[in-house]
């Protein structure tokens, strides 16, 4: 595995890399297909963490078990390092030894009646490691902040804090020495004030490991404080995409502007949404945003002469490059004018530390 200290030039080819990404489920009581991920393009470049943003219930969960393979796409591919994803397999189980999961929850993930050693070494031995186990183990709790290893072999969970918890769980994905971490909200159930040292030890590891990272989250100053990139989706489409500065103190797309509003120390009053995101069965026509968008709902979208196009007229799926992008016919119409789509309610230095 190479060093990479820094992002990732643009130009570096994908390490992960969805393509027209689609996941649907079986309606209720024959009712139509939930349409989860509903046409998802994503580069993960080597070295890059890209944070995937966006309220409860829009498919980033979904998405994320799809590129770990856990959940089969209805249509589009996968590929990683050049090579699709095969969903069986060898292929499979080897492609898991090179991208690994941290949970949201250690105390869900960690086996109660297992010691640390036990739940490290778990990897090790369903991939058939042929090495010094032990040594391997002890350098996996090293790299997670855990020193001395020794002192945490024979411990449990429950004798263990929170932060400790989750610095086990982040060894057991290492140990197995991945290119690639998804991580689902890694420190949502960890105290503010263990929050940052997972944030710092998840970019040491990219510094000194060169791991890049997937982190899927609601929280917008998790993004700020650790990602590259952001990609904000919404009913199963990434609907703003670019560098986390540029994104989140220069938001174009509505939505974003919104979730940005609602961060402590933004300036004016935040945008409240209004209703629920809509039924994954039931996508609206035009923009998918379009029912709850502020922009179009105080008359702006009327007065930039795209209203009837919110209302009607699909986007085209962003792609997965690092560029910035907005689906969005407001913004784009701004753009086109020569004005800047940016957000009164934005904090001007970006949202505020974690």
């Amino acid at each position: 595995m190479t060093t990479s200290p820094t992002a990732p030039e643009v130009t570096t080819a994908p390490l992960l890399s969805a393509q027209d990404l689609h996941v649907t489920f079986p309606g209720r009581h024959g009712g139509p297909r939930a349409r989860a991920v509903d046409g998802v393009d994503l580069d993960i470049r080597p070295g890059e963490i890209v944070a995937l943003v966006g309220e409860s219930g829009c498919g980033k969960t979904t998405l994320a078990r799809c590129l770990l393979g856990l959940v089969r796409p209805t249509s589009g591919r996968v590929t990683f390092d050049g090579r699709p994803l095969e969903y069986s397999g060898r292929s499979l189980k080897a492609y898991r030894k090179r991208v690994q999961l941290v949970l949201q929850d250690p105390s869900g993930s960690l086996n109660p009646r297992h010691t640390v050693y036990d739940a490290v070494a778990e990897g090790l031995r369903i991939h058939g490691y042929g090495g010094d186990e032990r040594t391997a183990v002890a350098e996996a709790l090293s790299r997670a902040g855990l020193r001395p290893p020794e002192r945490f072999f024979l411990r449990y969970p429950h004798e263990l804090s929170g932060g400790q918890r989750q610095r086990v769980v982040i060894a057991g994905a290492l140990v197995l020495e991945p290119e690639l971490l998804v991580a689902d909200e890694p420190v949502a159930s960890l105290d503010a004030s263990v929050r940052g040292e997972i944030l710092a030890l998840l970019l040491r590891l990219r510094t000194e490991l060169g791991l890049s990272a997937l982190v899927v989250t609601h929280d917008l100053g998790l993004a700020w404080n650790i990602a590259d990139r952001v990609a904000v989706m919404y009913l199963g489409r990434i609907v703003e995409t670019g560098a986390v500065e540029q994104v989140l103190t220069a938001p174009r797309h509505p939505y974003t502007q919104a979730l940005l509003s609602v961060l402590p120390e933004a300036p004016g009053a935040p945008v409240v949404l209004t209703g629920e995101p809509p039924d994954p069965s039931r996508v609206p026509s035009g923009c998918r945003f379009h029912a709850r968008c502020q922009i179009l709902a105080s008359g702006e979208a009327d007065r930039a002469g795209v209203a009837d196009a919110c209302r009607n007229q699909d986007l085209e799926v962003l792609s997965g490059g690092g560029e910035s992008q907005v689906a969005c016919h407001w913004a784009t119409s701004l753009r086109g004018a020569g004005n800047c789509a940016t957000s009164p309610h934005t904090p001007a230095d970006g949202p505020p530390a974690n």
